[in-house]
């Protein structure tokens, strides 16, 4: 295990001395949300900062579940709490009002930080501000018993009180019977985007498996044409119970291809990956790209009735909405 050493009183200070520079750097070079990559999201960006956040009503305060093998609660973007059994997983966690300082909520958390179970460990699939969000993990670091993060991906990892260890590609962390495995993805793993030339590794999706169930959680991944990467996942782990896979940005699909899945290859994926059901992500919770609130769910919804592929296989979560995927 390799620590990151940032002392824990310098880190507002630190923050505060980036913050110019990585709203520069975030509009000027490719990273992970959408509105880096066009003058229209920048300014709906902007326009998200003089509006709160929708609220969620009836928001869960209790999501341990009693009744559930696998139940899924998804708090938004790609923050899902997943339970296995007596086991919570947490992606991906942002809890925060903005991301990169720029980068405004368009709906609240779907779970309040205080709310969360023991975290037996929180997986990061990337370190692009809107899934590695430093404040977040400051706010549920009393919760968490492990964070694992992409190979390389330590470096921005301050020294927090859980331990943290970093996954290779096809390498696997067990503990408990809990099994996390790194599996590749399509993406980039830089955080500012001057990181990039030597960051060239720090992008993951995970498989997890425990009890004999199995969930592939993807992070960001784009999908082209003739990668076999998803297809060798599948290989490997051939019993996935369920995927949690992006579908937005949208727009503009030649851009955002290569980095970002819409609906259409995120079932690409699933079909690849022979996963038996599907939560999509990624969509409605920040600004992302030219895509209008409530476009991705629409034409998942339609991508669903083309290819005959019901609300049992795609299952559709509101944002702060858990469901029981595998009832006890």
């Amino acid at each position: 295990m390799r620590n990151y050493t940032i002392n824990r009183g310098n880190r507002k200070l630190q923050r505060t001395l980036f913050l110019s520079l990585l709203i520069l750097l975030m509009l000027m070079f490719n990273s992970c949300t959408a509105i880096l990559s066009t003058s229209n999201s920048v300014g709906s960006s902007i326009s998200a900062l003089f509006s709160s956040p929708k609220k969620i009503e009836n928001k869960i305060t209790d999501p341990v579940r009693n009744d559930a093998r696998l139940a899924v609660l998804w708090v938004g973007h790609a923050t899902f709490l997943i339970q296995i059994d007596n086991k919570f997983i947490l992606t991906d966690p942002v809890f925060t009002e903005t991301t990169a300082f720029i980068s405004k909520r368009l709906t609240e958390p779907g779970l309040d930080p205080e709310n969360l179970p023991e975290i037996d460990v929180v997986l990061i699939s990337h370190l692009h501000a809107d899934h590695l969000s430093i404040g977040s993990l400051d706010m549920i670091e009393s919760k968490v018993k492990e964070l694992l993060v992409p190979q390389e991906g330590l470096v921005y990892i301050p020294n927090f009180d859980f331990e943290s260890d970093e996954l290779k590609t096809w390498h696997t962390w067990e503990k408990d019977g809990l099994k996390i495995t790194a599996v590749p993805v399509l993406h980039n793993g830089m955080r500012y985007g001057i990181d990039a030339e030597w960051l060239d590794k720090s992008f993951t999706g995970y498989i997890i498996q425990y009890d004999g169930i199995t969930v592939y959680f993807s992070g960001d991944t784009g999908y082209e044409q003739g990668t076999t990467i998803f297809k060798e996942t599948g290989k490997r782990f051939p019993n996935i119970d369920l995927a949690l896979l992006p579908i937005s940005p949208i727009h503009p699909r030649e851009y955002s291809k290569g980095r970002h899945t819409g609906p259409v290859d995120a079932i690409k994926i699933m079909d690849e990956l022979n996963a038996k059901k599907m939560i999509p992500m990624h969509f409605d919770t920040f600004p992302e790209s030219y895509d209008s609130l409530g476009e991705a769910e629409s034409r998942m919804r339609e991508a669903m009735k083309e290819n005959n592929l019901t609300k049992d296989k795609i299952i559709i979560l509101k944002i702060g909405e858990q469901k029981v995927i595998i009832p006890k």
